[in-house]
């Protein structure tokens, strides 16, 4: 079984960056799908971007421009770029993946099997 282990959370004023770390304990990323969720606190968890086993990328409206998705296949190991963070950014944020999805339902929860603890990420205004 897949264990997705998240890092690199914490608190940074408004206008900040953070990079997220996500690495399986099993499956290399090159053959999987993987993506990056959150949830703030009274809402539900949304998908923030995605990338595919070809490297293609998908991002939220909300942080287009803003947030990079990568991957290191040499390291095992996602990221999450988060620049020009915004208090509304403030959430757990989870990695998640599987070895396939729905082509269109990258943000759909359903579609992944897999997924991390979560680390927080809190932004100041």
């Amino acid at each position: 079984q897949v264990q997705l282990v998240e890092s690199g959370g914490g608190s940074v004023q408004a206008g900040g960056s953070l990079r997220l770390s996500c690495a399986p304990r099993a499956h290399s990323y090159g053959s999987i799908c993987v993506g990056w969720f959150r949830q703030a606190p009274g809402k539900e968890r949304e998908g923030v971007a995605s990338i595919d086993r070809d490297g293609s990328t998908r991002y939220a409206d909300s942080v287009k421009g803003r947030f990079t998705i990568s991957k290191d296949n040499d390291k095992n190991t996602l990221y999450l770029q988060m620049n020009s963070l915004k208090p509304e950014d403030t959430a757990m944020y989870y990695c998640a993946s599987d070895v396939w999805i729905t082509p269109g339902s990258w943000d759909a929860e359903v579609e992944y099997m897999y997924w991390g603890q979560g680390t927080q990420v809190t932004v100041a205004s």
